[in-house]
């Protein structure tokens, strides 16, 4: 190439710079830049065309009772309706056959490490947590966490395996505040995340989840990872059924983010917990689900046909519930938070238990809080004060 060529290729630069200068655009967006007023941008957008559809949706079982029979008649039919939405459950229990891997000794409690099928050639991998100087049985509360590492961060391990001084990360390892709190933490490994994942997805390292593979799989076989990991609360329920140490009669379920999913979809549908505590979730779908970049694992086919996320919540009451949000949570937006609890607490008045639905929010992002909801699930699971 000459320096003549050279001269040139700098002087067509120049020119393009000095015309999209003069023209003061700005960095290339599209094919529609430059024609913004002769379309309506909105229709190019397929968020804005998934909420048209969700104010069309018909949510034929959404809440509509004024009296108390007739919102537990709404209950046995969205249930079921809920159940076959994500995928069903088997008709039978396999055997548990539950194994304790380590014991080890805290200043404040002991930890169990333990595994039990939960399905035919599906394991579960858990930590029980009990606290010293308290009389058995213990309250046991059903510990879910987020996405992250899996159970490791919420029961005081850090990335290395070691175990770690302070509650790190947005989950602030609330099982071991459970204990602190006067309860067994019956701590689970949810499917998709830590020793609950494929060899290819554990090779990208601990933070990696495996829900894509996994919950796609679900849904190709008319599934979903929601059903999954609500059977797996169901069978720790049996698991702790079978723990001389623990009150089977005072269960409770709580989790982050999407621990908070599993939460509310299975204190929906399981009536062995007696109390529960969602925190980074409650919202709408249309909001936050529907409008926001979440991962696969969070969505239910077909579920707007029937009701929304408040709805599914409704199905706890009476039973005592708690919801905690971020005022500064990019994913679940707060106004919808507090829109959604408003619905929830409109069952709970038509069951007369007003008082057994609480919510608070917090200036903080995505994470747990626990400040009147660790006190709110112990109360309720009969947890008399230190």
């Amino acid at each position: 190439m000459t320096r003549r060529d050279l001269g040139k290729l700098a002087g067509t630069g120049a020119l393009m710079q000095t015309r999209a200068a003069q023209a003061g655009t700005a960095a290339y967006t599209g094919a529609l830049d430059g024609f913004e007023d002769k379309v309506d941008l909105r229709e190019f957008d397929p968020v804005f065309y998934g909420r048209k559809l969700h104010d069309a949706a018909p949510l034929r079982l959404r809440f509509r009772a004024s009296e108390r029979r007739e919102a537990e008649k709404w209950q046995r039919e969205l249930r079921a309706k809920l159940v076959e939405l994500l995928g069903g459950f088997p008709a039978s229990r396999c055997a548990l056959a539950p194994q304790t891997l380590e014991i080890r000794e805290f200043p404040g409690y002991m930890r169990e490490k333990f595994i039990f099928h939960s399905r035919p050639d599906t394991l579960v991998l858990g930590y029980l947590l009990t606290p010293r100087e308290r009389k058995t049985p213990y309250a046991a509360t059903v510990c879910v966490p987020g996405h992250g590492r899996g159970v490791d961060d919420i029961v005081g391990i850090d990335d290395k395996g070691q175990d770690r001084a302070t509650k790190d990360g947005y989950q602030h390892d609330f099982a071991i505040q459970a204990v602190e709190h006067g309860m067994a933490a019956v701590a689970i490994e949810p499917m998709a995340f830590g020793c609950r994942r494929d060899p290819v997805t554990k090779k990208k390292g601990l933070n990696e989840a495996a829900c894509s593979p996994s919950a796609g799989a679900a849904l190709l076989l008319g599934q979903t990872m929601i059903g999954w990991r609500v059977y797996d609360v169901m069978r720790t329920i049996d698991w702790i059924e079978t723990r001389k140490e623990l009150d089977s009669q005072r269960v409770g379920c709580m989790g982050i983010s999407g621990g908070g999913t599993c939460t509310t979809f299975s204190a929906a549908l399981e009536p062995r917990i007696k109390a529960a505590m969602i925190s980074g979730y409650l919202n709408t779908f249309r909001d936050s689900i529907m409008s926001v970049s979440h991962c696969i694992d969070n969505y239910v086919p077909g579920i707007l046909q029937w009701a929304e996320m408040y709805d599914v919540a409704g199905l706890i009451a009476p039973r005592p519930v708690f919801v905690e949000s971020g005022e500064k949570d990019r994913i679940f937006p707060i106004a919808a938070s507090r829109a959604s609890f408003e619905r929830v607490k409109k069952v709970y008045e038509v069951f007369g238990a007003g008082g057994a639905v609480e919510q608070e929010t917090f200036d903080g992002p995505h994470s747990f809080w626990g400040k009147r909801g660790l006190p709110f699930l112990a109360r309720n699971l009969g947890v008399p004060a230190a």
